[in-house]
């Protein structure tokens, strides 16, 4: 067993056990999910869940406990106790996201059979005017959590191509569009197909996880007529 204490003051205690795996009731349900910053995830059947966006809520409070910091003695025992509070701020919110990735990863795990999902380049959006946003999100540990649950669970978990053109790509068709810059929420194909942009791309994000899954297992992908 491991006993650690973290920045914040918390103790926390780790160890090692075997457990066996708890597969889940087969459902037919299957859905691919657009990661972004409007909205946290859409998913493929048109269902959208909110960013929270712990990190933007939190910042009065952060930068008051910061400031509060930076008036006090270095090597005083008030600076120490500061320090801890700001710890303790930090903590609450990586604590928040922590939970709503778990509560949203089960959810999803439980209703779908097999779940696809974007592999985002989040080290690459780290280094974009969107960094804040991007870290604020914590993708990276909502996709982790739906990989490991599946697995436990007896759930299918693809991660498709990040350059893959899900955005750009009409569903109904199968054209891709030449330009698709971020601020276009909605699109119209030439087929006539109307498309809110995120359900699109989520709806995509499916068809091309389900492709994977067949080609993985020896089938053939029929294109789009």
């Amino acid at each position: 067993m491991t006993v650690i204490k973290d920045a914040a003051g918390r103790y926390f205690a780790s160890f090692v056990a075997e457990t066996a795996d708890e597969p889940l009731p087969a459902t037919a349900s299957q859905v691919g999910i657009d990661l972004g910053l409007t909205h946290y995830a859409v998913l493929s059947d048109g269902r959208k869940i909110d960013n929270p966006r712990f990190l933007r809520r939190a910042e009065r409070r952060l930068k008051k406990a910061q400031q509060a910091l930076s008036r006090k003695a270095k090597g005083s025992a008030n600076r120490k106790k500061a320090v801890a509070r700001v710890a303790r701020a930090h903590a609450r919110v990586t604590d928040a996201r922590r939970d709503f990735a778990h509560k949203l990863s089960t959810r999803i795990i439980r209703d779908n059979q097999a779940v696809m999902v974007e592999d985002l380049s989040v080290k690459g959006l780290a280094r974009t005017k969107l960094a804040k946003s991007v870290h604020d999100a914590g993708w990276g540990r909502l996709t982790a959590m739906l990989a490991y649950k599946a697995a436990r669970h007896g759930r299918t978990f693809v991660k498709v191509d990040r350059w893959f053109p899900s955005s750009k790509l009409c569903s109904a068709c199968g054209t891709v569009a030449e330009s698709m810059p971020l601020n276009l929420r909605s699109w119209t194909c030439p087929c006539g197909a109307v498309h809110d942009r995120d359900v699109n791309a989520a709806i995509n994000i499916l068809a091309a996880g389900r492709a994977d899954r067949l080609n993985a297992c020896g089938g053939t992908v029929r294109p789009a007529a």
